[in-house]
């Protein structure tokens, strides 16, 4: 039996990734909606999602809310990747093309600034022509707790 992981002596690469890997073990809405984590570290995450049938609305696009979705567990992950629990304040996205069925969206987060309990977060919504299709940011705020154990017990 393996030990179990604390932040204890990882590099932030490593940590960003534990953090990443506690968070997705209980992220059923992401899972859900066929979401893959692509790349994370330290302040920044990279997650994809195919646009199902049951994604698109009524004029035969993506809903603007599973991009919203998308860019959101991007930014989640991104904000969280310092293990201290990280929830978002406020959001907001600027729709600028549709996304298409059967493509694979890339939501791109970077943290641009953290001090203190605040945060804000950046996220590029892009299809695989590599077009923008949304933009989103996120203001994050820290609560208690981390995702994984600083020291083992």
């Amino acid at each position: 039996m393996s030990a179990p992981v604390t932040a204890e002596g990882l590099s932030k690469e490593a940590l960003a990734r534990a953090c990443a890997d506690a968070m997705w073990a209980d992220d059923k809405a992401s899972q859900g909606l066929g979401m893959e984590i692509v790349e994370v570290g330290p302040g920044r995450a990279v997650l994809a999602m195919t646009v199902r049938e049951d994604m698109v609305n009524g004029h035969g696009i993506c809903h603007g809310g599973f991009v919203f979705s998308l860019a959101d567990s991007a930014f989640a992950f991104a904000c969280n990747s310092h293990n201290q629990a990280t929830v978002a304040s406020h959001c907001a996205v600027s729709y600028l093309k549709p996304g298409r069925l059967g493509e694979r969206l890339t939501a791109t987060a970077q943290e641009r600034w953290r001090e203190g309990r605040s945060g804000i977060t950046d996220v590029t919504v892009t299809n695989p022509a590599g077009e923008v299709i949304a933009e989103f940011r996120g203001n994050s705020r820290t609560i208690r707790g981390t995702l994984i154990p600083e020291t083992a017990e």
